[in-house]
């Protein structure tokens, strides 16, 4: 009985989430009522709410999952090595083309979440405090050197998404690399 249970509310989940990234594809958050997230993942509201509070916890909950997933994939490597800075980069590159239509809602320009900047945050405490060649440099270029990589990084991906994924993982991966270590004049 228990594992019923837990597919129908995984089921139920599921289709919430779905819906809520349909409807973000046209409107703002803030538009969206628990509603029509109902009536379009054919939910009554009461489930909805034995779940989530409202569309903003909705929303909340799925960015937290995205970040949660990442810092798995982070936390498998020593980042001793270049090496296993390219693998971890190639993993997540992977990790969002599997999650394509997401992260482009939730990374889109018009849309009114919070998700980039949680990611941004995410990643900037986990590169200071995991990455090898940090202590080279004083705290306060270290910051400037995470806040550039960073938003580097997630912009590429960004256009690497909304160019229907034009390159495969391992080359974005590997000219995320190239950048974060011989910088621009070392790529071109």
């Amino acid at each position: 009985m228990s594992s019923k249970i837990d597919r129908r509310k995984k089921y139920t989940r599921m289709m919430l989430k779905d819906s809520l990234m349909t409807l973000l594809k046209t409107k703002d958050i803030s538009s969206i009522t628990v509603k029509e997230l109902c009536a379009l993942a054919d939910i009554n509201r009461s489930t909805f709410y034995s779940h989530f509070t409202d569309q903003f916890d909705l929303l909340n909950k799925i960015e937290d999952e995205i970040i949660e997933d990442m810092a798995g994939y982070l936390n498998q490597y020593t980042y001793k090595k270049e090496e296993d800075e390219l693998h971890m980069i190639q993993d997540l590159v992977e990790y969002f083309a599997s999650i394509e239509e997401v992260c482009k809602t939730l990374l889109h320009e018009r849309t009114d979440t919070t998700f980039q900047k949680k990611a941004t945050d995410f990643a900037h405490q986990f590169f200071l405090k995991n990455w090898r060649d940090v202590e080279q440099f004083d705290k306060e270029l270290s910051e400037y050197i995470s806040t550039f990589i960073i938003n580097g990084c997630i912009h590429v991906i960004k256009r690497w998404l909304n160019n229907g994924m034009d390159k495969s993982p391992k080359e974005i991966a590997e000219m995320i690399n190239s950048l974060i270590h011989k910088g621009l004049l070392g790529v071109v």
